[in-house]
């Protein structure tokens, strides 16, 4: 497990009108073994702080550090899944699932084995052979999550990982997720755009403003693990709802 620290980034992009600012002065970190999330609204710079984070993109002003440590190239240290599950539609489950692995040159056939003795583990056994086509939007989920977790990362970033799915695919997902990072062990970071999820599945929550992003809120979350669904019914959760609301109304 590894600790990962944002510290005051700021990023802006030029425009034809004049610098156009995503990010300010963006501080955050995720300990060993948390579950951390951002929520905020649309437009305020979570994916893209998410692209830094993952070195996929420089911020303008600031670092991020992993363990303690500034990293400047930061391609490949983090496991990454990005809002759309990204599968590539001729490569069966088990294919997507060892992409990594083929991109870093590694170990192709062992990536594979390892790879179909996890398929019980994502609600995919029986499956490894089946094209992105013939699979259900949660199922695609499962795949990109279980090529994520191959990536053999200890930090996994997850932008929106569930949310293009339904009410009850989603709420499963949820279920199954606080379940397999109970057993994974690694340090999450999640983007969210509900309120609901990102208390039921959190140690700690981030609240980003409107464009450009800044820091609102961060709350602590007090609540029993392992946890249930049955958690959002209780008091405490009540109260912490009603505080991130709170702190969303004041931000829109």
């Amino acid at each position: 497990m590894s600790v990962i620290e944002v510290d005051a980034v700021s990023k802006s992009y030029p425009t034809p009108d004049g610098a156009l600012d995503a990010l300010e002065q963006v501080s955050l970190i995720a300990r060993s073994g948390e579950f951390v999330s951002v929520i905020g609204p649309s437009g305020c710079g979570k994916s893209t702080l998410f692209n830094i984070i993952a070195g996929l993109e420089e911020p303008s002003a600031g670092c991020v550090r992993i363990d303690d440590v500034e990293v400047t190239d930061r391609r490949g240290r983090v496991a990454y899944m990005p809002q759309r599950d990204a599968l590539l539609p001729w490569r069966n489950v088990l294919d997507n699932a060892v992409l990594a692995t083929v991109v870093q040159r590694g170990d192709v056939r062992a990536a594979r084995r390892e790879a179909e003795a996890l398929l019980g583990d994502f609600g995919l056994e029986g499956f490894g052979e089946a094209l992105p086509a013939t699979l259900s939007g949660g199922m695609r989920q499962r795949v990109a999550l279980l090529r994520t977790v191959l990536w053999r990362r200890p930090i996994m970033l997850l932008d929106e990982p569930f949310g293009a799915l339904d009410a009850l695919t989603r709420a499963q997902l949820q279920q199954w997720l606080l379940g397999l990072w109970s057993r994974l062990d690694h340090t999450i970071l999640m983007v969210t755009h509900d309120v609901d999820e990102a208390l039921l599945l959190s140690d700690r929550v981030y609240v980003l403003t409107p464009r450009p992003g800044r820091v609102a809120l961060e709350l602590a979350l007090d609540l029993p693990r392992p946890r249930t669904y049955n958690i959002i019914a209780s008091a405490a959760f009540l109260r912490y709802k009603t505080h991130l609301l709170r702190a969303l109304g004041q931000i829109m």
